[in-house]
């Protein structure tokens, strides 16, 4: 079985093969290729020495944080964005930008373990029978590929994405998948005890007697409507099926699959909505119509209106 490996070597200053970047060697291959000056990467290694100690901040990030003159672009700045693209060509990978609508998240989130994935600063995109495509920031150290590549029993693709990114979706997939996962598993131990219904432990959360699993599904719906409003969706559709539900955003007027749930776990989803929404929890064979005001991750309100339909598997809203 083959693993696929980056190639770093390139006239001039080198990047570790072997290792983790480090910031005087990106600073000197910056300055090589034209990026940055010389009084850039001395204010870099000022920043660098000031430096909490102990703090782990990628190499990427301390540069793009300092805000300097992209020489190659004029006078733009050299965002992380820019920085990214560049690590890319110069290790001679292909960039990748993560657009959550387009991975398949419960897929990618059993490949591996989140300690795993935040250990070597990697994030599986995509899996089929043959290959997986992985996400990396770090594609000088690529001592984790022989190992993982037995491991899965397949091929892997090496991909870099933005630092940011590759952090902030390795803590939103794995969250929200161990929150599905409980939710199920919470469901099937009610149901071996008896204890009230999915959809009765969600609602006893209006009064305070909140249900030790009502936590997953509020971290699935906050999640949710995050989401939507930084993808700038239309609409959100949760429709539930017979074994796997749905849920699907309005994007640019057309329809993208974001997230497949168990169908008990997006009913429970669902009735969350209703209580956010103030809709009759309790009524599930008539349209209702209700509406949540919120607020963005940037302190905007926001209005939300709401709508269920009755469908064969449950209320689809």
């Amino acid at each position: 079985m083959s693993q696929t490996t980056a190639d770093t070597r390139t006239s001039g200053t080198a990047l570790p093969s072997d290792k983790r970047l480090e910031i005087q060697r990106v600073l000197a291959a910056l300055r090589e290729d034209g990026y940055i000056s010389d009084e850039d990467v001395q204010r870099a290694q000022t920043a660098v020495r000031e430096q909490r100690a102990g703090v782990d901040i990628h190499p990427l990030i301390l540069i793009a944080n300092l805000k300097f003159r992209n020489l190659k672009r004029g006078d733009r700045e050299l965002t992380l964005e820019a920085l990214t693209l560049w690590l890319a060509h110069r290790c001679k990978l292909r960039y990748l930008r993560i657009d959550p609508t387009k991975i398949d998240v419960p897929a990618v989130s059993v490949l591996i373990s989140q300690t795993y994935a935040q250990r070597h600063r990697i994030l599986p995109v995509a899996v089929n029978a043959e290959n997986v495509i992985v996400a990396t920031s770090e594609p000088t150290d690529l001592r984790w590929v022989r190992d993982l590549s037995k491991i899965l029993r397949r091929d892997i693709t090496i991909v870099v994405s933005n630092p940011l990114d590759l952090s902030r979706y390795t803590m939103e997939f794995f969250g929200v998948t161990r929150s599905v996962r409980g939710a199920k598993d919470q469901r099937e131990e009610n149901k071996s005890t008896s204890m009230p219904s999915f959809e009765q432990l969600v609602e006893l959360g209006r009064t305070g007697e909140v249900g030790a699993d009502d936590h997953h599904i509020v971290h699935i719906v906050d999640w949710l409507l995050q989401y939507a409003y930084e993808q700038r969706a239309s609409d959100i559709h949760l429709e539930p099926r017979r074994d796997v539900s749905r849920v699907r955003f309005r994007i640019d007027g057309l329809l993208h699959k974001v997230f497949e749930l168990p169908t008990p776990v997006m009913i429970a989803a669902i009735s969350r909505v209703k209580v956010l929404g103030r809709m009759d929890l309790g009524e599930r064979r008539r349209p209702q119509d209700g509406r949540i005001k919120t607020r963005s991750p940037g302190g905007r309100e926001v209005e939300m209106r709401l709508s269920t339909i009755p469908t064969a598997f449950g209320e689809k809203c």
